[in-house]
């Protein structure tokens, strides 16, 4: 039956999507396409956060140590550093606070830089999650896809789409990209709704590493303010700690926990994208409520099927 409605859910706002719910204190759970790779957008900076507390706790860093962030060496965001003029300087932890709560693309790759795609693959493995893999920094796989479009990298891209004579000439160069073969999952940075409500589910547990780390990465998470995607799904009295991801007409997701008044929490990890256009055309990303009818659904399943205190 939960099935059945979280199909229908997709199905009238013409995308595909997946859906894991997990009780963080029990076994209980809803999944729904929850082993489909799918891409990942802005979720996995969850993932690069908890290696960053993780080395802290572990002494292999000092999230307090300062770093400089330079202009030159900005990636494209829209938001965050990347709209610096001057050189600016910053804590680590204070990078993955800009990382996780306005999805700064220039702190993530800065972060990814200093803890290692190695390092963050290998405590992935250890907790069981290898179905979340990123791909390499985002101006790495920005760059991909702008060669996949005949151009030098994502930056001349961009400037093609600018520069183009008509917006009708623009959307067809960002329609190229958009079936680029660098935004396949495995291509570019994937992971499956399943994994990424269980490995919030170990960090709410204290279980994806040091207590300390997984603290640090909930704290983040409750402060994220940039978008409400899983929240539009439900009331004021619910708290929702979650990290977005959107890729213009290719992946619109959220993940997060959600925890009700009666202390019941609830990991829950939304992944959509657009269905088959019936004919060529910009492709679009379902509203931000579809997210959160579909995690309202599973949720409240979950939270009807636990006893009574």
């Amino acid at each position: 039956m939960i099935e059945r409605r979280l199909r229908q859910v997709f199905s009238e706002a013409g995308c595909e999507g997946s859906v894991a719910a997990l009780d963080v204190d029990s076994e209980n759970r809803v999944m729904f396409g929850d082993a489909e790779p799918m891409v990942a957008a802005s979720t996995f900076k969850i993932v690069v956060a908890l290696e960053l507390f993780c080395q802290g706790a572990e002494g292999m860093l000092d999230p307090t140590e300062r770093v400089l962030l330079s202009p030159a060496r900005a990636t494209p965001g829209g938001q965050g550093f990347c709209i610096f003029e001057d050189v600016a300087e910053v804590s680590l932890r204070d990078a993955a606070r800009m990382m996780l709560t306005i999805s700064d693309n220039t702190a993530t790759d800065l972060l990814i830089r200093r803890v290692s795609l190695s390092r963050v693959h290998d405590r992935l493995g250890r907790l069981g999650l290898d179905r979340i893999r990123l791909a390499g920094t985002i101006q790495q796989e920005f760059d991909a896809i702008g060669r996949d479009t005949g151009h030098a990298g994502w930056a001349d891209m961009a400037r093609a789409m600018s520069e183009s004579a008509s917006p009708a000439d623009a959307d067809r160069i960002w329609e190229r990209a958009l079936t680029s073969p660098s935004l396949r999952p495995g291509r570019i940075t994937s992971a499956t709704a399943g994994q990424m409500a269980a490995l919030l589910q170990l960090i709410w547990l204290d279980r994806a590493g040091p207590a300390a780390a997984c603290r640090a990465v909930r704290t983040l998470l409750g402060q994220q303010r940039l978008t409400r995607k899983i929240a539009t799904g439900f009331g004021g009295e619910v708290r929702v700690a979650a990290k977005s991801g959107t890729l213009p007409g290719c992946a619109s997701n959220d993940v997060g926990v959600v925890e009700y008044p009666d202390g019941s929490r609830f990991a829950v990890a939304v992944f959509t994208r657009p269905g088959r256009p019936a004919r060529p055309g910009r492709r679009t990303l379902p509203p931000d409520s579809v997210l959160g009818a579909a995690a309202r659904l599973a949720v409240e399943h979950l939270h009807r099927r636990r006893p009574s205190p």
